[in-house]
Order: structure tokens, then sequence, then C-alpha cells
């Protein structure tokens, strides 16, 4: 099995550098503005995004974090979904909501987490924020703002590691062994 690491500790702070101005620059400010960051890794993610439009606000944005366990379309597969919690500091009926995910792949993560953010009220718009793209869609889901574009095959594992999770900031592409269950298209 091959590692590579495809962003360093540096990379992933331009990126969330960038991501934050193209966020400020999109929706004018941050008036009416929550970011939401999803289980595990898109909650530092979006924490990291929030802080860094504080700054350069010099104004607070709302962050919250989303569980999409019970809205996965996998269940079957995994029969007990392990809770996490939900917490979204403010309403989000009439908010821009930014969803901050760490890797966009299927798309399935994310069409669970806008059915779990329909449940909790009726935001204006939604946006999507990922640091990493990596392609294969199986749903027709388009980041608005990507840290970057990193093209895969199908039997490569992408990770994002943080500090707050894992100890250390980095991405790595690992090549995985294809299972038994593997389709090749």
């Amino acid at each position: 099995m091959t590692t590579k690491r495809i962003q360093t500790r540096d990379q992933i702070q331009r990126a969330i550098a960038r991501i934050s101005h193209e966020i400020l620059e999109r929706n004018s400010g941050i008036e009416n503005v929550v970011m939401v960051g999803m289980h595990s890794r898109g909650i530092p993610i979006a924490q990291r995004l929030g802080a860094s439009i504080s700054q350069i606000e010099r104004s607070s944005i709302p962050v919250g974090i989303l569980d999409i366990g019970l809205y996965r379309d996998d269940l079957s597969e995994n029969s007990t979904p392990k809770m996490r919690p939900t917490d979204i500091p403010v309403d989000i009926n009439q908010q821009t909501v930014i969803l901050v995910d760490d890797v966009l792949y299927t798309g399935r993560s994310i069409r669970a987490a806008m059915d779990a953010l329909s449940d909790l009220g009726r935001p204006n718009q939604i946006q999507l924020a990922v640091l990493i793209d990596r392609g294969h869609r199986e749903l027709p889901i388009r980041a608005d703002y990507v840290g970057k574009n990193v093209p895969t095959s199908r039997q490569e594992d992408v990770r994002v590691r943080l500090e707050e999770t894992d100890g250390l900031d980095e991405v790595i592409i690992t090549e995985s062994r294809p299972s038994r269950n593997t389709k090749y298209v």
C-alpha cells in the first residue's frame, strides 16, 4: 500500500484563508451567514474558517456542528448509526448556511446533511465548502468553495488529518487494495 502526502499544514492554512475570502466576497460579508461543520473533520475546518473570517471582518460568525447519522442512505449496512450531537447556535431560517466537510466524494454525505438541515429549518440558501474535492460523484452535488481538486481513482483513499482530531495537519492519498466487492466500470 503506497501513501502520498498531497497537502501540508501550510497548504491547508492557505486553502482555509482563500476559501474564507471567497465566502466573504460571494456573500458580501457575514450578515445572515452561519457555518455548519459536519462530523467529524468538517467541524474543525468550519471552526478554522469561522476564525479566519472573524479575523478579517472583525466580527464573529456563528459556527455549528451537524450530525448526519440518521440521514445516511447506508443505514442498512451499519445497523447502529453512531449518534453525535448537533449544535447550531442560531436559527437557520432565512440564513445562508455554509455546510463544511473535509472531502467531497460521492455526494451522499452532503445529501444527508441537506436532509438534516431541512429538519432544522428553511435556510435562504445552502452553500458547500470542502477542503478536498476528489470527484466520482454519484449525486448532482457540487461544492461552492474547494480547497483543492484532487483527481483520484476509486481504489484510492483520501484522508484529511487535522491537528484537532489527529495531532497533525496533512492530506494523504493511500492506494487501497481492491476488495472482493469492488466493481470495475
